[in-house]
């Protein structure tokens, strides 16, 4: 008996000294797996929180943990409303990150804690569109309402698992609207790897504007002296350059690195080496979306300048009130990922390209943008566009096979946004959720309800 207890006695003395020794190497080295969990969890809080006035545990509740990945339930939060500061840890003291709050610029991860935010220029005041003038010119809607889509937007399989905006634009004007509970047509939503398609857009105007073309080469000075040299904008835009890039978000990852432990987001990207030749080889990266800004940015007379240009060249022209494009530690957009604005004015930018890049009669981007914005790169099969957006939906299967007219295109995100261009159709569609990937939803089947339903 006397051996069992000692047996018994050395097994919990082992194992409260290694739970003590894991509770220690979490606080003192924490993995980087760790660190990327509570960096997610801080900049999606803060910016839901300062920016959309939504509450923080709502928040970490339904956005951080529900989607289900283990580790983030043990994330806790600590907000500071004063400093506009939110930090997460995991079991409340582990692998600390934090993300701040800068007016007209929403949250930025701290991937760095040694560099301080720095006060950044003030912004052109957004331009706000009367609520008594119809959409898109005002931000009225109601008197288009297509009573036949009611039903539609109200069918739980057509909407999908997680809905928290749907904008159905016809003609022009705002025909159905729906909205989940806690959200309307003010909260600005974060739209993922849409933003890559306005930051396309945004290269698009300068390239318009003759500070830049696509066809430019020799991008940055690190790539001077090998063969990046030869990497061209327009290979960076359709996501074949030939730069490596891991884009897996099951662990820690070149993209995962970038977006939660990287302080210059465009220099890791930059640096990455070339294992094909351009033009040869797909591989989506959120990384050259972000090299694509550093190199527009780069075009402008000055930082400030570079920081005021979306919202002076594009959020303004197209009333786009609601828009904020985030910015990492060295203020370079991170235009592959965080581009927060409401359903209405992610409606904006649908009806923008469907209007061929022209907005109250003025051309924003060139027609031959526009053409590369609809035309399939060389290297994916017919499933990517050459300007940072969707020949398919969700999926990659062909619109076809859920009877979606067959010239649609796509701006799509992770966790279920899309916006659904058809211009055979006259036709956006707007769909905003927290939905992944893995419950197998399809916008294309509510787009082709909705498609089916309209008279034109």
């Amino acid at each position: 008996m006397r051996i069992v207890f000692k047996l018994l006695k050395w097994f919990f003395g082992a194992l409260v000294a290694a739970v003590i020794a894991f509770l220690i190497t979490i606080r003192v080295a924490p993995p980087e797996l760790l660190q990327v969990g509570d960096s997610y969890a801080a900049k999606i809080a803060c910016t839901n929180v300062f920016l959309a006035g939504r509450d923080a545990q709502k928040v970490l509740a339904d956005d951080v943990q529900a989607p289900g990945n283990p580790i983030l339930k043990a994330v806790m939060l600590d907000v500071d409303k004063d400093k506009g500061k939110v930090t997460a840890r995991l079991l409340g003291y582990a692998a600390p990150r934090s993300s701040v709050y800068r007016p007209g610029y929403g949250c930025t991860n701290l991937a760095d804690e040694a560099i301080a935010p720095t006060a950044l220029p003030a912004l052109p005041q957004p331009t706000a569109p009367d609520a008594n003038v119809e959409w898109p010119t005002g931000n009225h809607a109601g008197a288009s309402f297509d009573p036949a889509l009611s039903g539609l937007l109200s069918d739980e399989t057509l909407r999908g698992p997680g809905m928290r905006a749907i904008v159905v634009v016809h003609h022009g004007k705002i025909v159905a609207e729906t909205y989940g509970p806690g959200f309307d047509d003010k909260t600005p939503l974060i739209g993922w790897s849409m933003t890559k398609t306005v930051n396309a857009i945004l290269a698009g105007r300068a390239a318009q504007m003759g500070l830049l073309s696509f066809d430019d080469k020799n991008l940055f000075p690190e790539w001077a002296k090998d063969d990046r040299k030869d990497i061209s904008l327009k290979s960076l835009a359709a996501m074949q350059s030939g730069l490596a890039f891991n884009e897996d978000y099951g662990d820690v990852s070149d993209v995962t690195r970038m977006l939660y432990l990287q302080p210059d987001m465009a220099k890791f990207t930059i640096s990455q080496p070339l294992v094909a030749k351009p033009d040869t080889q797909f591989n989506y990266s959120t990384g050259t979306s972000i090299a694509i800004a550093r190199y527009w940015m780069n075009k402008m007379p000055d930082k400030a300048a570079a920081l005021a240009f979306p919202r002076k060249e594009l959020f303004n022209p197209l009333g786009m009130q609601s828009a904020v494009l985030e910015v990492d530690q060295t203020d370079t957009f991170a235009s592959g990922s965080y581009l927060y604005a409401s359903a209405r004015d992610w409606a904006r930018i649908g009806q923008f390209l469907l209007q061929d890049g022209i907005w109250s009669g003025t051309r924003l981007v060139s027609e031959d943008f526009m053409k590369m914005m609809r035309t399939a790169n060389s290297t994916s099969d017919g499933v990517y566009t050459q300007m940072q957006g969707w020949l398919t939906g969700p999926g990659e299967e062909p619109n076809a096979s859920f009877g979606v007219p067959a010239d649609t295109y796509w701006l799509q995100g992770h966790d279920g946004q899309t916006v659904a261009v058809v211009p055979s159709r006259d036709l956006v569609v707007v769909r905003m959720g927290l939905t992944p990937g893995r419950l197998g939803y399809r916008p294309q089947t509510l787009l082709a309800a909705i498609a089916g339903k309209l008279k034109d």
